[in-house]
């Protein structure tokens, strides 16, 4: 139950009753946030709060209701414009300048030659945020720091801080900023339209006053006369700088002692007539290694009479005593050109002279020549014959490297064949009868290919027995020097005489890996090497196949070990 207030009585103490039933005393809110928009709040419909709204309308619906209330009490109207949109300063504006062109008048102070001078400036205006600078264009050696004079800011116009507008701008007025008045000359054409088109009339564009120490300087460097040579160098100078004519050429040194032809590089500078030749260096040649054959000069072609008496090694040639220089007309490929006393061949040129030739000399035939620019011919190398010192390949590395290095191993058969021996029982096949029981095991170290011989020793029999033959390679006997052949295991059978440096041996035994190790290369020994072992192990070729193949076989049958 609610306390009805609205009696008509008037607002007085006394005259209202407090509504004993509401608990909830805050401020309402009057706005609702909408997609981030702060909107008006409408009261709901049927809480009679708004008697005026029966239904429930949007907002956009609400403020098209009041743009067309007017609409609906006078009617259309015909002759108005669409409203436009709103487009802020700093969009409308965006990038545009206005440009004004002044000057400003500078005294000169403690100078005999000037007392003011005129300094050019450029005064530019951005519309989108009224922002002024001021830049000067640099003028080459003005001895004075230019560019930009007043850095973009708000610039006051007078002692109360009012600031410039586009609108306080005008041709032919002057402005104090910071203590320097600029004058406005004139504008752009930019500049100018959109000044036109808000309404503001532009004055008399005026000119810029000439500054008189820069016509002084001006004339001065006319004054000044280069000389017709100076400047007839300059402007070869600048013409043909770094133009070069290069040519390829032998050079006849054969007429002094040990001389020959040696290949060289002419180059002719177009830019002063000079000429320098280098010299083509080869590696292991013999001789030091000088960047330049002759030095860059102009070399004389015909010197004056006078000086012809003298002799040239301690003549110093004067250019007034020279009647002519080397030109290009001189150097003509495919044939002899004499430079200080030597001979040279011009045998060909780069492509740049070929051009040259064709466009400034036609009358000149360019022949290139065919020759033979190698300075010394290959020499075959000849190994000398082997003296007996050391072992072959070791003193074969003396005649290939002036440091020897040791002779290369054969990593892979070493590691393969390491420790595998074959040893065989021999005798010495000698007429000395003292030789007659003498017995011998000779050792062949399948890793290197090396022989050693041990001696058993017998009692009594009064020769020392021990060791015969150091680890060396033997060399079969009728081989060559220079070509040796060495014994190998296909050369050792039970019964054949083997001669270790001029002492013969006859083999009588051997070990049972020996028939082992050769009947896994049978592809590779002769049939009656393994025949003699088979008969003397009084095996066939059957049961020698049958034991290999048992042979391969460890102790608990799996095949992958040989014990």
């Amino acid at each position: 139950m609610s306390i009805n207030t609205g009696h008509g009585l008037p607002f007085l103490p006394g005259n209202s009753f407090r509504d004993l039933t509401k608990s909830a005393f805050h401020r309402a809110q009057t706005l609702d946030f909408k997609n981030g928009y702060a909107l008006p709040r409408r009261p709901a419909v049927g809480t009679g709060q708004d008697p005026l709204l029966s239904v429930n309308i949007s907002h956009s619906e609400s403020n098209q209701l009041i743009r067309d209330i007017p609409n609906l009490t006078y009617g259309t109207d015909t002759h108005r414009p669409p409203p436009l949109d709103f487009i802020p300063a700093h969009a409308a504006y965006d990038k545009k300048v206005l440009r004004f062109y002044g000057y400003f008048w500078q005294e000169v102070l403690h100078s005999p030659a000037e007392h003011f001078r005129i300094r050019p400036v450029v005064i530019y205006y951005h519309l989108e945020d009224d922002s002024m600078c001021v830049t000067e264009p640099p003028v080459e050696n003005s001895g004075i720091p230019q560019g930009k004079l007043i850095k973009r800011q708000r610039l006051t116009k007078n002692q109360h801080g009012g600031l410039y507008h586009w609108k306080d701008l005008n041709v032919g007025m002057d402005m104090s900023l910071f203590g320097t008045v600029f004058r406005i000359t004139h504008c752009d054409p930019f500049t100018q339209d959109f000044m036109e088109s808000q309404g503001i009339v532009l004055n008399e564009a005026e000119s810029i006053p000439s500054d008189p120490y820069t016509i002084h300087r001006a004339q001065a460097q006319q004054t000044h006369i280069i000389p017709y040579e100076h400047n007839h160098q300059l402007e070869r100078f600048l013409a043909l700088d770094r133009q070069v004519l290069r040519y390829y050429a032998l050079w006849d040194d054969t007429d002094s002692l040990y001389g020959e032809k040696r290949p060289v590089t002419l180059h002719y500078y177009l830019v002063d007539d000079s000429v320098d030749i280098c010299e083509h260096h080869e590696a292991n040649s013999g001789r030091d290694p000088f960047p330049v054959l002759l030095s860059r000069q102009k070399i004389p072609k015909h010197i004056k009479s006078t000086c012809e008496p003298f002799p040239t090694c301690v003549l110093e040639v004067y250019p007034q005593d020279v009647k002519e220089y080397f030109s290009p007309e001189d150097f003509r490929v495919g044939e002899e050109v004499t430079l200080m006393g030597r001979r040279f061949l011009l045998y060909d040129c780069d492509d740049f002279t070929r051009k040259y030739y064709e466009q400034n000399h036609p009358d000149i035939l360019l022949k290139p020549l065919t020759v033979d620019t190698r300075t010394q011919q290959d020499i075959k190398r000849v190994i000398p014959p082997y003296n007996g010192f050391g072992s072959l390949e070791d003193s074969l590395q003396n005649c290939l490297s002036l440091i020897p290095e040791p002779p290369k191993k054969d990593v892979i058969k070493l590691l393969e064949n390491d420790n595998k021996v074959l040893r065989y029982v021999a005798r010495l096949d000698s007429q000395n009868p003292l030789d007659e029981g003498r017995r011998f095991i000779l050792s062949y170290y399948l890793s290197d290919d090396m022989i050693s011989v041990f001696e058993r020793s017998t009692r009594n029999s009064g020769i020392i027995g021990g060791k015969f033959l150091e680890k060396t390679r033997v060399p079969k006997p009728g081989s060559s020097v220079e070509n040796p052949e060495y014994y190998t295991p296909a050369d050792f059978s039970i019964g054949v005489t083997v001669e270790v440096f001029a002492h013969r041996f006859v083999l009588m035994d051997a070990d049972r890996y020996v028939l082992r190790y050769l009947e896994s290369l049978y592809n590779h020994i002769p049939e009656h090497t393994l025949s003699s072992l088979r008969q003397k192990f009084g095996v066939s070729q059957t049961s020698a196949l049958e034991e290999q193949h048992e042979g391969k076989k460890c102790l608990f049958g799996c095949g992958l070990c040989n014990l």
